[in-house]
């Protein structure tokens, strides 16, 4: 099963001045099985905000290795369902997580975050979390 990483799960990764977290192990082996996707957005979010201009760079380069899953008119229909769906249970959300669950139940992925929203809306929505193997 293919997993669509986050970017809590990004940014601890190649963000942090260390990278020897639990998070960042499991990214590197799914990465190496070939089972972790990307998609724009959080391309943009990881990249958003980066002070430094060769950050920016080195950072961009490494995230050029995952090629960006598609986004279409049913994406972001979906996403505004998935929203709405949340809404009317009391549970807000942010659109941008919003349309990553979309892309990862058209996509049939596990999304890996830290982000505990995503519990929430698990609750509600057809999403799978994914969860990290015991080290």
């Amino acid at each position: 099963m293919n997993v669509l990483i986050d970017t809590s799960i990004w940014s601890l990764a190649l963000r942090r001045r260390s990278s020897r977290n639990a998070e960042s192990a499991e990214l590197a082996a799914l990465v190496k099985e070939g089972r972790a996707r990307l998609v724009g957005p959080i391309r943009q979010e990881v990249l958003s905000g980066i002070r430094a201009k060769q950050q920016f760079e080195r950072l961009r380069l490494q995230l050029r290795s995952f090629p960006d899953l598609s986004v279409g008119t049913e994406d972001y229909e979906r996403a505004a369902e998935l929203f709405n769906a949340c809404r009317t249970r009391g549970v807000q959300g942010d659109h941008m997580d919003f349309l990553i669950c979309s892309i990862a139940v058209r996509e049939d992925l596990d999304i890996y975050t830290t982000d505990k929203d995503f519990s929430n809306y698990a609750q509600h929505i057809p999403i799978r979390l994914y969860v990290p193997r015991a080290r």
